[in-house]
């Protein structure tokens, strides 16, 4: 899982920025989005795992920042002897959760670093007496909008807040996605619920009030003193979304908009308890692909 919230408009972001970047809010294209975030997620992945492993845990699919689960939700159904693609891995704690359902599973992200982290933490697992073997996928470093697998190579496809925040091109992604899937086949993937960007990202009373345009679809860009981005996120409206799943080909059977867990009081970002019981910080889409009707190629 890889998701670094949103900062919000310039002024707003309750993270520091190094001293040659700016924030603003302007159009990137893909290469210099894709490349901006492989250089952040390259620097930023050890010390990543470091500050959110409590919640993310090693081996657990964690759908959103609040702390939900995918044991809990069971939105991929039975993954006994499925092949599964996390794209957008991270350090493929998702990934290794499916590998222990039974899965073939293959963790892929842009950021070689946050693979080596996952990587590292197959290597550090210990047996104990509840698990005696550690679950491990297999891994392969790729931008996501470019996938290098045959067509109808996976049954199950799924990210958690991995890479379609951070793509100029999501509408590709997604039909790069449903290219690799077999007929019948399952996407589901978490992203920042878009209601969240028009607010501020602060997790207390601050983070109540609107702020932006919910229709801004300015993406947040960092960047440094040549103008360069350095890091960037895109927006999407809950429409956006729909509109580029149906174009791929997709059918979307379920949005999960989850409340904030009981009894979880951790911040994360703009995410708290204060903000998750009034509005939904972690926007879920199920996706089926079409599977050919008796009779029909």
């Amino acid at each position: 899982m890889s998701t670094r919230p949103p900062a919000g408009p310039p002024g707003q972001q309750p993270y520091a920025v190094g001293p040659a970047e700016s924030v603003t809010r302007r159009p990137v294209g893909q290469p210099e989005s894709a490349a901006a975030n492989r250089s952040w997620w390259d620097s930023e992945a050890t010390e990543y795992y470091a500050e959110h492993s409590a919640v993310l845990g090693d081996a657990e699919l964690m759908w959103g920042p609040e702390g939900v689960y995918e044991s809990d939700l069971r939105l991929l159904g039975d993954l006994a002897g499925r092949d599964v693609l996390e794209f957008g891995a991270g350090a493929a704690q998702g990934s290794r959760w499916c590998v222990a359902q039974g899965a073939r599973v293959v963790a892929t992200d842009i950021s070689g670093g946050m693979l080596r982290q996952g990587q590292a933490l197959d290597r550090d697992a210990r047996p104990s007496s509840a698990r005696p073997s550690f679950a491990r996928p297999s891994y392969a470093q790729c931008d996501a909008a470019h996938l290098p697998f045959a067509d109808d190579s996976f049954d199950t496809v799924f990210s958690a807040y991995g890479a379609l925040p951070f793509v100029a091109d999501s509408a590709g992604l997604l039909r790069e996605v449903a290219r690799v899937l077999r007929p019948g086949g399952t996407l589901a993937f978490s992203v920042t619920h878009p209601i969240r960007w028009a607010l501020p990202d602060v997790p207390g009373e601050a983070g109540l009030t609107v702020r932006s345009s919910y229709f801004d679809r300015s993406p947040y860009v960092e960047e440094d003193a040549q103008g360069r981005a350095t890091y960037a996120e895109h927006h999407r409206t809950l429409g956006d979304r729909v509109r580029e799943i149906t174009a791929a080909g997709l059918t979307l059977v379920d949005l999960v908009e989850p409340q904030w867990p009981a009894g979880a009081d951790h911040e994360w970002g703009g995410w708290s308890r204060l903000r998750g019981e009034l509005i939904p910080g972690t926007a879920i889409f199920v996706c089926h692909v079409p599977a050919p009707r008796a009779g029909h190629d």
